[in-house]
């Protein structure tokens, strides 16, 4: 099998052609793939089941062998490689249910339009040992952004609690937020099926569209990750676009 490991501001992913498997992903295969002690290693692993010209049809799969319905970092890397191998600067992706389009731009950061983004009102999660209060956001996945100080420690403690609460059926993905300015959020990211991650594409979405909605900030919003900076405008209709840069870090053959 060949595959790449690419990385987006920390957020590694591997990426494998379908057509070059020997036989089929399955999530005991992608948990071994994933880690970083006895496999490759990575946040998780890009399946491209099709390709046609500049468009694109990807399967995300997290590190605990289960599937995601999008990730921003994860698209903006199918993106950068699709645009190498086509030559061309506009590409389109099929994810999921989602259609997204991006553009690399001459500095080679990926300009992804991650389509609508949803968001509820503020609700208050019920831990046991305290209530945390959080503003649900969907950006084709859901997220649960809380605005507190991102710390480590509290990230570690908060994220996987609220991550499986019954609250989200599905799990969640989680951001707490910290607001920096009317332009800018600091945020720690726990996602779902992952964990700790350096950055996210999609959380970074929905902390800023949860910043906007309440107040906290308005368009663009430039969020600040622990591996990088993200840049994310939402328009009035709710549509996001994401802009940040993806690199190849290397190309793996396995047995």
């Amino acid at each position: 099998m060949k595959l790449s490991k690419w990385q987006a501001l920390g957020n590694d992913y591997l990426l494998v052609e379908q057509v070059e498997l020997t036989q089929p992903l399955t999530p005991d295969r992608v948990r071994q793939l994933c880690d970083y002690h006895y496999g490759v290693g990575s946040d998780g692993l890009l399946e491209i089941t099709s390709v046609d010209g500049t468009r694109a049809e990807v399967r995300i799969w997290n590190p605990d062998g289960s599937t995601a319905e999008l990730s921003g970092n994860g698209a903006r890397i199918v993106a950068a490689w699709l645009a190498r191998r086509s030559g061309a600067e506009r590409v389109a992706l099929s994810v999921g249910s989602r259609e997204v389009r991006a553009v690399i731009g001459p500095d080679g950061n990926i300009a992804l339009d991650v389509g609508r983004v949803d968001v509820g009102g503020k609700e208050t999660l019920d831990l046991g040992d305290e209530r945390v209060e959080f503003t649900p956001v969907s950006v084709g996945n859901p997220h649960a952004v809380v605005r507190r100080e991102p710390e480590r420690g509290e990230l570690l403690r908060l994220g996987p609690r609220i991550e499986r609460h019954s609250r989200f059926p599905e799990r969640t993905n989680v951001q707490l937020v910290r607001v920096d300015g009317p332009h800018d959020l600091t945020a720690g990211v726990w996602e779902r099926g992952a964990g700790e991650t350096l950055s996210s594409g999609t959380s970074s979405v929905a902390a800023a569209a949860a910043a906007i909605a309440n107040g906290w900030c308005e368009s663009p919003v430039h969020v600040h990750l622990p591996g990088g900076d993200l840049l994310v405008e939402l328009d009035a209709s709710g549509e996001a676009r994401l802009t940040g840069p993806a690199e190849e870090i290397c190309r793996v053959e396995l047995d």
